[in-house]
């Protein structure tokens, strides 16, 4: 990837909710491509449904299908939408699965492929402090940079 593509935590959520819910990536683009907000019906939810998805990412020029294609970085994340897109990204419940506390997330277990995607695509505010192996995988702590 020549130039790293960043979207909003908003615009990524959304991303990986679509995913999360079955849409395929080809899906994804198609819909893109013809800009149908109304592809995305089956798989909205209540707070996270897709009616300025298109006109966000023209406004904050968010290349879309080239975040699908190729990737992506997350231009900030905060404490609740970080935890709101491991959610998505990976299908993990907070105080379940992982903790979302003030500046920090413990107890995040990510097999290998997962770690490497949350450590492309976490916002630069944000650092992996702590790695151990686990049978999952990787038990990852994260915390704020302006904490380390």
């Amino acid at each position: 990837m020549s130039t790293e593509i960043k979207l909003s935590q908003s615009t990524a959520i959304r991303l990986e909710q679509a995913r999360g819910k079955g849409m395929s990536d080809a899906a994804i683009l198609r819909a893109i491509q013809a800009k149908d907000v109304a592809a995305f019906d089956a798989v909205s939810e209540e707070d996270y449904k897709y009616d300025e998805f298109f006109s966000y990412a023209d406004e904050h020029g968010e290349n879309l299908e080239a975040a699908v294609q190729d990737g992506y970085r997350i231009t900030f994340n905060t404490r609740g939408g970080l935890g709101i897109w491991v959610e998505k990204a990976f299908g993990l419940q907070p105080d379940r699965d992982f903790t979302v506390g003030e500046g920090i997330v413990t107890g995040l277990k990510l097999n290998p492929e997962q770690a490497e995607v949350l450590a492309k695509r976490l916002a630069s505010n944000w650092v992996i402090t702590d790695s151990k192996d686990v049978p999952e995988g990787q038990e990852l702590t994260l915390k704020l940079r302006a904490l380390v």
